[in-house]
């Protein structure tokens, strides 16, 4: 078979051959257009993907305490909160913790910046961050948070208090996105 424009091959990777096969197989695509990489390019950068992405990590932890302290990892990765954005106006009720939530709207979606003063609050903020920042409203509305957080079994290896600081962080950002659409 010879590959031309647009030409799909499929064959088993393990034996080398273009037969198509069950088992592990490999898949080339030849200058599959600009709405093939379009799509491709949507599909990576999913709030649904990016789920996947955290959900597959946490699912490499043995038990909760490797999963939290990759939450607290995960807020050692965000970026300093500018002084300017640590005021009453940013802050999210409800948490045990002070979290500071500031969000930007630029080119029809919302971008979020985020601390807290706790290492578990900032490192949940961060992981609702990954999730969420840089996406257009009616997105963050389509996620279902709640369902998203029980597969990641977050919520239950929080005490009462963190658990419902989660909620309030998820709750600010749609209402931001609420306020946005």
């Amino acid at each position: 078979m010879g590959l031309g424009d647009n030409a799909l091959s499929t064959g088993d990777s393990r034996k080398g051959t273009d037969e198509p096969c069950l088992g592990m197989q490999w898949v080339v695509v030849v200058n599959g257009g600009s709405a093939y990489l379009a799509s491709m390019t949507e599909a990576a950068n999913s709030i649904d993907q990016t789920f996947a992405e955290i959900a597959a990590d946490f699912d490499l932890f043995d038990d909760w305490e490797q999963r939290i302290e990759y939450v607290i990892d995960l807020g050692k990765g965000l970026q300093p909160l500018p002084d300017t954005d640590r005021v009453e106006a940013n802050k999210v009720p409800g948490c045990a913790a002070q979290v500071w939530l500031a969000t930007e709207r630029r080119d029809g979606r919302l971008v979020f910046r985020a601390d807290s003063d706790s290492a578990i609050s900032k490192g949940n903020v961060a992981l609702l961050l990954t999730l969420y920042s840089d996406r257009a409203p009616a997105d963050i509305l389509a996620f279902d948070a709640r369902a998203a957080l029980d597969r990641l079994g977050l919520p239950q290896a929080l005490t009462r208090q963190r658990a419902y600081g989660l909620n309030a962080m998820v709750g600010r950002i749609r209402g931001e996105a609420l306020a946005g659409v």
